[in-house]
């Protein structure tokens, strides 16, 4: 059901790459199994790089991507990717993160089919100031409130202020045992 739109937009970012064809190429005839609760697909590489579907459920390399990871996937947070479970062929797994780590889409060249070469560019260009500046804004916020929580208005405690109040209370604890020995002192010679 999913396999042919999801080989159509891997194929098509493979396209975009042509190094990740290449690089991919090496392994045709290998095939992969992608398992993506609660869908999965296999498909085989071909000697251009591309893929197709594969009727065997048997596979080279095995991929399970928690459907939770595939916005972080999107978002090339590197984080993700170490919490894909894989198993098979190490070359063909290393070669398919390595992959999916570095290809780009290049929204500007499928854009420009609709809107033009200028206008793509110049919506690319629109939307990436403004994903950044919303990044941007969210860590400024994000920076003045914990100054806001841990400076004026104390509601957080700094890392000094934590390792400050351990160091008190192992000191009170070795206070306490030191009492409580003498008080066993003080009790046993009565």
């Amino acid at each position: 059901m999913l396999a042919r739109p999801t080989l159509a937009l891997l194929n098509h970012l493979l396209a975009q790459n042509s190094w990740a064809l290449s690089r991919l190429g090496h392994f045709a005839g290998r095939t992969v199994r992608f398992n993506l609760a609660p869908f999965s697909f296999t498909c085989a590489v071909q000697q251009d790089g591309l893929l197709h579907e594969a009727a065997s459920d048997a596979a080279d390399a095995t991929f399970t991507i928690s459907p939770s990871l595939l916005p972080r996937l999107a978002l090339q947070d590197d984080a993700a990717y170490a919490q894909i479970e894989s198993s098979g062929d190490p070359l063909l797994i290393e070669a398919i993160l390595f992959i999916a780590r570095h290809v780009r889409w290049d929204a500007a060249e499928d854009l420009s089919r609709v809107t033009g070469d200028v206008a793509a560019e110049r919506i690319v260009g629109f939307v990436a100031d403004t994903n950044r500046q919303v990044r941007d804004g969210a860590r400024n916020v994000s920076q003045a409130l914990t100054e806001y929580w841990t400076e004026e208005r104390p509601l957080l405690a700094t890392p000094s202020q934590i390792e400050g109040f351990a160091r008190e209370v192992e000191s009170l604890h070795e206070a306490l045992e030191r009492l409580e020995q003498r008080v066993n002192r003080f009790a046993g010679s009565r």
